[in-house]
């Protein structure tokens, strides 16, 4: 599997290819005036910001589970305490 800094470096539409391709959708949820797509790629799980007034994928970050968006998630599935 595809180590973090070695996807980190891909551009855009290749990230968005491989998680396509290789990783699992796990849930959405709504954040501001993003559809925030919650994926797992092997060993971490990724956060991709979309856009849906434009239908654009803004960015993909991987979780942060310190930040307030985690009671989203939290409220609808239990995620391992080492999701990072």
């Amino acid at each position: 599997m595809i180590a973090w800094t070695e996807f980190d470096e891909m551009t855009l539409d290749d990230k968005v290819a491989l998680l396509y391709e290789q990783g699992t959708f796990v849930m959405a949820i709504r954040y501001y005036g993003y559809k925030v797509n919650l994926y797992l790629l092997g060993n971490y799980y990724l956060e991709v910001f979309v856009n849906h007034k434009f239908s654009l994928i803004e960015k993909i970050i991987p979780l942060d589970t310190m930040h307030s968006r985690m009671k989203f998630y939290s409220d609808q599935i239990k995620l391992p305490a080492d999701a990072a």
